[in-house]
């Protein structure tokens, strides 16, 4: 399967849940996956969530900025890759003077219950 981000058309997300500014997405979903290429800008952020679906692993393009997950914090430098895992909180904030530039894939987790294992 080719994911063409060329071709998804970019979407801009304003205060995404709660954080500061405007965000710039192109988003791939399905059942199982959500793969994200994101711009979060000088000064914006993505406010604090918590990941339900599954573990958010974000791999860092070009800029500066710092996760917090759990209460951590994590300095985000290119080709670092951040991981908040299902059911933990995080934000993101762009600290540079350039926009972060980030790649998000999202895994979805089943249950085992989802899975059969368990009644």
């Amino acid at each position: 399967m080719l994911i063409d981000f060329n071709k998804i058309k970019e979407i801009c997300i304003s205060k995404m849940n709660d954080g500061i500014g405007d965000i710039n997405a192109k988003m791939y979903n399905d059942d199982n996956y959500r793969i994200i290429f994101t711009k979060i800008p000088v000064g914006s952020s993505i406010g604090k969530h918590t990941q339900t679906s599954g573990d958010d692993i974000n791999y860092i393009i070009s800029g500066i900025g710092k996760a917090v997950c759990d209460g951590v914090e994590e300095i985000l430098i290119p080709e670092s890759c951040h991981i908040c895992f299902k059911n933990s909180e995080h934000s993101i904030i762009n600290t540079g003077s350039e926009d972060l530039v980030i790649l998000t894939i999202v895994v979805k987790k089943y249950s085992k219950k989802e899975l059969g294992f368990e009644k």
